[in-house]
C-alpha cells in the first residue's frame, strides 16, 4: 500500500489542498510536503491526525479497497454502547419490537 497515495486520494476525494488538510489535522504544511518531496511515510502519531481528520480510523485507512468501511454516528455509536449494557432477554425484546416496526 503507497500511504503517501492513499493520504492523496482522501484529500482529493473532499477537494481539499494540502493546506486544508494541515489545518484540520494540526499538522505543519510543511510536514505534509515534505512527506511528498522526501517520498517518506508519515510518522504514525502524524497518520492518526491524519486519519482524524479525514474521519476514518487507522484499520479503515489500511483497509483493502474492496472491503467495505463501515462509519458510525455519534447516535449510532451510542446506541451500541446502550446495546452493550443489555442483557441477553432483553435484546430479544429489542430485537423483536424493531422486527415489527
Amino acid at each position: 500500500m503507497d500511504i503517501l497515495e492513499k493520504i492523496r486520494e482522501y484529500r482529493l476525494e473532499r477537494n481539499w489542498t494540502e493546506y486544508q488538510l494541515a489545518e484540520k489535522s494540526g499538522l505543519p504544511q510543511s510536514t505534509i510536503s515534505s512527506w511528498y518531496r522526501k517520498n517518506q511515510i508519515p510518522t504514525v502519531p502524524s497518520l492518526e491526525k491524519i486519519c482524524d481528520a479525514f474521519g476514518v480510523t487507522l484499520s479503515q485507512f489500511f483497509a483493502e479497497a474492496s472491503a467495505q468501511v463501515v462509519s458510525l454516528t455519534k447516535e449510532q455509536v451510542a446506541l451500541l454502547h446502550e446495546w452493550n449494557r443489555l442483557t441477553k432477554k432483553q435484546k430479544n425484546i429489542i430485537l423483536t419490537l424493531l422486527k415489527e416496526i
